[in-house]
């Protein structure tokens, strides 16, 4: 596994890959959640390139940038591992030199849901995403669904803007009792982690009730609403049940949805989403 920072080591390292490239984007300390998307990318592409970048233009002036958790040692253990043919870990200097001014903004997608709590967060995250296709040029890039509208965005701007990569989205991976991997979840105290499990399970009550031909958006957002709110250490942010593809909220009757939800138990801010 061939490490590099450089983006002439990055071209140089590119040059001696074979074709085609599947691009794993991450801001580390990784979980099984990342490792699926490398495991997918395996499947797919006959070399697989990850990126480690803690992104600071896509955190707010209040997040949590500075206690992110990071762990490079462990990151490239687990990736090494995983057989993954090359990581790139650029530093800030890299990614956003001197006199940087350029930034990516998607429009709709990106002011609704995650866009209107956390101002210029997915214009931070369009603007590294289009750097990474750039440098790295792959065929293939791998995004988990837990962040669906990262998706929608980063999709979106995909096409805008002609990259030819296939964006390709996976399947939420969960612990056992169902919580959503993240890497935040570290910050959770044991009760707080306890906790949490609520909304993994609200949001498969609400599947259940959409199964069994419930299919007012009202009354399921209402539905999971209410069961977040027999945790007392949750403190709700929203719960939307919107188009797939634009993230338009729904109003009455659906066929198909996202029904995502964001809340904070204590100094953790998480989110879930379910499709249906």
């Amino acid at each position: 596994m061939n490490v590099v920072v450089t983006l002439d080591e990055l071209r140089l390292a590119l040059s001696k890959l074979k074709e085609s490239v599947g691009l794993v984007p991450t801001m580390g300390f990784l979980h099984a959640g990342h490792l699926s998307l490398v495991k997918q990318a395996h499947l797919e592409v006959a070399s697989v390139v990850v990126s480690i970048f803690v992104n600071p233009a896509q955190f707010g002036p209040h997040e949590d940038l500075e206690n992110y958790p990071r762990d490079l040692k462990r990151d490239l253990h687990l990736l090494e591992s995983a057989q993954v043919d090359l990581v790139w870990t650029p530093t800030n200097e890299v990614i956003y030199p001197a006199g940087y001014q350029t930034w990516i903004d998607v429009g709709e997608v990106s002011k609704l849901l995650e866009g209107g709590m956390r101002p210029g967060h997915f214009r931070g995250v369009a603007t590294v995403v289009a750097k990474l296709f750039n440098a790295v040029q792959p065929q293939r890039a791998y995004f988990g669904q837990k962040d669906a509208q990262q998706a929608v965005v980063i999709r979106q701007m995909s096409k805008d803007l002609d990259f030819p990569v296939e964006i390709v989205v996976c399947p939420i991976t969960r612990e056992p009792d169902g919580l959503a991997m993240s890497s935040r979840n570290v910050y959770l105290s044991t009760q707080e982690r306890q906790a949490a499990v609520v909304l993994s399970h609200a949001l498969f009550q609400a599947k259940v009730a959409f199964e069994k031909g419930a299919r007012d958006s009202n009354h399921l957002r209402k539905l999971v609403q209410e069961i977040l709110e027999t945790e007392p250490l949750v403190m709700l942010q929203y719960v939307s049940c919107a188009d797939p593809d634009t993230l338009q909220e729904i109003d009455g009757e659906i066929d198909r949805a996202l029904l995502s939800l964001a809340v904070s138990i204590g100094k953790t801010r998480l989110i879930d989403n379910i499709l249906l």
